[in-house]
């Protein structure tokens, strides 16, 4: 579980705790024992090669990602798009998972396995009517774009795992909370549960696929 620290990854970490069929779950975040900070890519391999004797993994999940901070908020015209936000949301939504996936498909179980990497509707160009947020759309389309041509090379060399982008909704946590979250947010258990019905039915065709909590395939 990649990001058990905040909202969702914690109640993913917690609900995988509780599930019988689970016989062991390993939270990761920039503060546990083998730490991962997307403002350091290298510990994205070191944490990988601390966990690699712990395999292999049946899932893995990573639930980070940043859509504001303490010093900018979403851009809500092209005069407010500037060059380090820009680039600060493609290193935390878009290269830090891209070097996740590369480092942590080593962990993974060749005989079946699932890698879920949570993504946003908002990442989505086709579905794209309202314009602004222009980084965060920008860093999660290509998200999008790194995950279906990693499946694609997965199709023949890791042919028995699902990479997968998933919609986890409105949740109501810290990156929802200036939105509004807390009032059209679903509570963290809740989406997990959602969204893990969805990843026990995925099959290993479902690889490529940007699926959202409620099991809808969504538009690239």
């Amino acid at each position: 579980m990649i990001g058990s620290s905040g909202t969702i990854g914690g109640a993913f970490l917690e609900l995988l705790q509780n599930n019988p069929s689970c016989s062991k779950v390993i939270g990761i975040h920039r503060h546990s024992e083998h730490s991962i900070d997307y403002q350091n890519p290298d510990s994205i391999e070191s944490c990988a090669t601390a966990l690699s004797h712990e395999g292999p993994f049946h899932l893995i999940i990573n639930t980070i990602g940043v859509l504001h901070s303490s010093d900018w908020m979403p851009e809500k015209r092209l005069d407010d798009l500037n060059a380090e936000q820009l680039a600060e949301l493609m290193k935390i939504n878009a290269i830090g998972p891209a070097l996740t996936i590369r480092h942590f498909s080593k962990l993974l179980d060749p005989k079946n396995s699932i890698m879920v990497n949570l993504s946003a509707k908002v990442g989505s160009i086709e579905d794209n009517r309202l314009g602004g947020w222009y980084s965060y759309r920008a860093s999660k389309a290509a998200l999008n774009m790194l995950i279906k041509t990693a499946s694609i090379e997965w199709a023949r060399t890791k042919s028995n795992t699902a990479l997968i982008a998933m919609h986890p909704g409105t949740v109501n946590s810290r990156l929802s909370k200036p939105f509004r979250g807390e009032h059209i947010g679903r509570p963290a258990k809740d989406a997990t549960a959602d969204m893990f019905r969805v990843i026990e039915n995925l099959k290993k065709e479902d690889s490529g696929s940007f699926i959202s909590y409620s099991g809808e395939k969504l538009p690239w």
